[in-house]
Formats: C-alpha cells, structure tokens, sequence
C-alpha cells in the first residue's frame, strides 16, 4: 500500500473517529436535556385544552426544570391527558395536593406544565399520581383582554381630551373658574372669607384651651363649680330660693295688677261722680254749680233751724199748760217704768 493510500485512511478515521465522538457527545448533551439518563417518575395531569403543547416541552417546578412532557393524548370527553416525567430527586417536594397549568417559556416561548402549590400536611406523591390542575389564561384570552383594556385606555383618553376641550371653552364650574375672571374673583373672596373663619375658628379654640386650663386650676370659682359638690349644692339652693323669690314677686306683680285695675274702676268711677256732680242738669250739679239755688237752700236751711227753734218754744209752753200737763207725766212715768224694767232684767 502506498504511503498517499495509508495517508488518505488516517484522515478518514480521524474524521470517522471525530464525527463518532460528536454523535456520542450530542446522545449525552441531548439525553441530560431531556432527562434520559436520571431515574424519574410519572405523573399525570388532565387539562381542557394544553395551547400547544407538545411532548418534550419542560416541566417546572419553583421555577426549576425537573422533568418533561412524555405523551399526550385524548382522555375522556374532549381533554387532553399530559403524561409528565419528573426527576425522583424532586419527588419529596413535590405533594398530592399541588396542581399544575400550563404556562410559556418567556412572552412568546414554548408551553411549559408549571407544578405549583403544595402543603408538608399531605404526603409527598406517588408514582402514576394525577395531579390537580388549574387552566391558565390562554394567549388569545390575554390578547383580547389586552384589547379590552386598549378600547377602555382609548375612551377615557377621549373622555379626558374632551373634559380638557370643555375647560379651556369655560363649560362647566371650573371651566368657569379657570376662564371667567368674575367668578375667579369670587372665589378668591369666598376662600378669604374661609380663611377668616379658619382665624376666627382658631381663636374660640384657643379661647376653648384657656377655659378649660381655668377650669382645670385648683381655687378658682370655675373649678370649685366643676369639682366642689358642696358649693354646687349651694348654689343649687340659691337657685331654689331666687326661684321661690321669682315666684312670690310674680304673684305680687299680680296682685298690683289685680289692685291697679281696682283703682283704675274707682278712677273711673269717680270720673263718673264728678261728670254727674258737673252736670247742672242734676240735684247735686245744680246744688254745687248754681250760686242762686245755693243761696235759697242755705235760706231755707235757716228758716227750718228757726222754725225748730220755735217749735220747741211751743213744746216748752204746752208741757206747762194745766190742760196737757196730765198727758205729759203719763208718758214720763211710763218711760220711767220701762228703764227700770230693763235694769232688772238685765240683774242675775
């Protein structure tokens, strides 16, 4: 064999050498990817619908891969059945009562099962163990809430442009407060006068304090009134008494009330009196008011005293005439007689 022949063959075995170790190294490189080489368990998971899920894909678990997706087939009616293969390393961690969903690798990567959830109060799982699971919101769900959620951002800046609109043309309040320079007047007055009675409110707070702190200082009459029930009851009868007090005044005030309006009837009754005793129509007028009736009254007055006074003179007379002096005695014993019947029955 020629020394070019056994060149040429030399080269071919390296390069068959190499390609073989290339091969081998990629069975290793693609048999740890996919956990060919580690001992693992199987465990199930029933989704309605996987989003592409393809065997192959990873399986999650707190965010660490541990294992892949086996099979995938039909189960039931229209579910998908998801045989998982998981590391045995991580069987302890994992528990019967976690669940698992479907998620992807990034925004727009591969699907992916995500176990998650789990409590140490149940046991960890078996082998041929089915999981709980929970459905995720597919891409086309989140592409139309994303949607939903453009139209609704739309609207409310549609809403704002036009609010802004409004205000710069003056509608509305305070579209009228920004443009109209009246109405900005006003407003700055009313917050001045909100101010004042902010100041004024201040003060009776500080006027409030400084009753209280006097209230609150021992030997002054405000904190005796407060604290002290002996001059409260003091005062209590005081009040008791200024009230009796009020009471009897109130029933003088009506008793001068009572005898105010007696002596306003005899006012007007002697009003009445004197009106009568002016009036020249009556007796009494006439006798107070006419000097001449008065004049023959007092004449009349004394020819009665002198005609008395002669009468009497006859009485004199005749009680000395022999003829009525009889009649006379008589009557005189007979009053005599009387008086001493009186005295005697008067007697014990």
């Amino acid at each position: 064999m020629s020394t070019e022949s056994t060149r040429r063959s030399v080269i071919v075995g390296i390069f068959v050498l190499a390609g073989i170790l290339i091969f081998v190294a990629g069975v290793f490189v693609l048999g740890g990817q996919q956990k060919r080489f580690t001992k693992s368990i199987k465990l199930i998971a029933v989704f309605k619908d996987v989003g592409g899920l393809k065997a192959g894909n990873n399986v999650w678990f707190s965010g660490v891969k541990i294992g892949t997706v086996k099979r995938i087939s039909f189960f039931g009616n229209a579910q998908v059945e998801v045989d998982l293969s998981v590391e045995q390393s991580s069987q302890q961690y994992i528990r019967k009562d976690a669940s698992a969903s479907i998620g992807s690798d990034g925004l727009i990567g591969n699907k992916i099962v995500v176990i998650a959830g789990g409590t140490t109060s149940h046991p960890e799982v078996d082998d041929g163990d089915r999981l709980k699971t929970s459905e995720a919101l597919s891409s086309d769900q989140i592409m139309a809430t994303l949607q939903e959620n453009n139209n609704n951002l739309l609207r409310v800046t549609n809403d704002f442009k036009e609010l802004v609109g409004n205000l710069k043309r003056g509608k509305g309040t305070v579209g009228a407060v920004l443009t109209d320079s009246m109405v900005a007047e006003n407003f700055k007055k009313a917050m001045k006068n909100l101010e004042r009675a902010s100041d004024n409110t201040t003060k009776i707070t500080g006027s409030v304090s400084q009753f209280a702190a006097r209230l609150n200082t021992k030997g002054t009459l405000a904190n005796e009134l407060v604290t002290d029930t002996t001059v409260f009851r003091r005062l209590s009868r005081s009040a008791a008494q200024l009230e009796n007090t009020a009471s009897s005044a109130s029933q003088t005030v009506g008793n001068m009330n009572k005898a105010s309006e007696t002596l306003t009837k005899t006012s007007e009754n002697l009003n009445k009196a004197s009106e009568k005793l002016n009036n020249t129509n009556s007796p009494l007028g006439v006798l107070l008011t006419d000097q001449e009736t008065a004049k023959n009254l007092r004449t009349t007055i004394n020819n009665l005293s002198q005609g008395s006074a002669l009468l009497n003179q006859d009485l004199k007379a005749a009680q000395s005439n022999f003829l009525l002096r009889g009649f006379f005695k008589k009557q005189n014993k007979a009053a005599a007689k009387a008086t001493a019947d009186s005295i005697a029955a008067a007697k014990p």
